[in-house]
């Protein structure tokens, strides 16, 4: 998701400063080349986050072609797996209530320090992929071969033992099965990035 001052903006896959000129038209965070770097195993995880499903059988240039219209196509089936929509319920907190809702990587904060809220998996993702971050669940917490807690370990705050890598697909499929919110910043106050987040379910008081 793009900042006034180029947080959050990813790995490079979202830079808009120099935009490559391969960008897929009216899609300009939409960058096909670098979609074609990634391996086959992290397209099809991709693609079932998005919950794009038969992707078993599919070569490398097709995952990519799936890839591509997964993200330029608003009406496709990552409007219905993650939609962006806040998830209420009984135990939906002051803090959801008040945050500013996104639901696509195009909205962008009202200001600089304002609390967000979303469940779009790839708003999260950029978020995340922005910050270095990557999908954990706490050890030791995990029940019926499941994720537990989900975290994301950042390499700026020193790397936790405790934390155990995940794939994204594993931690998204977790997420949603939970009806959890995520909660988080984009920058401070003071405009420098932030890296808060939050994980709040509404059926529950645990995150």
């Amino acid at each position: 998701m793009p900042t006034k001052n180029g947080a959050g903006r990813g790995s490079g896959s979202t830079a808009t400063t120099n935009p490559p000129g391969n960008q897929t038209p009216n899609t300009p965070d939409v960058d096909e080349s670098e979609i074609a770097r990634l391996k086959v195993d992290e397209l099809r995880s991709r693609l079932r986050a998005r919950g794009v499903a038969g992707t078993a059988d599919m070569q490398k240039a097709d995952l990519v072609k799936a890839l591509v219209k997964s993200l330029t196509d608003r009406s496709g089936p990552s409007s219905s797996s993650s939609g962006g929509g806040v998830r209420k319920g009984p135990q939906t907190s002051k803090s959801i209530k008040y945050a500013q809702e996104v639901t696509s990587v195009d909205d962008e904060p009202e200001r600089p320090g304002r609390s967000l809220v979303t469940t779009d998996h790839e708003v999260i993702r950029r978020w995340a992929e922005a910050r270095k971050g990557v999908p954990t669940t706490v050890d030791g917490t995990e029940h019926d071969g499941h994720a537990g807690v989900l975290r994301f370990d950042f390499p700026s705050n020193g790397r936790e033992q405790r934390l155990r890598e995940i794939s994204w697909e594993e931690w998204f499929r977790t997420f949603d099965e939970r009806r959890l919110n995520f909660i988080y910043q984009e920058e401070r106050s003071d405009g420098k990035q932030s890296n808060f987040f939050r994980l709040e379910s509404p059926d529950r008081e645990d995150g």
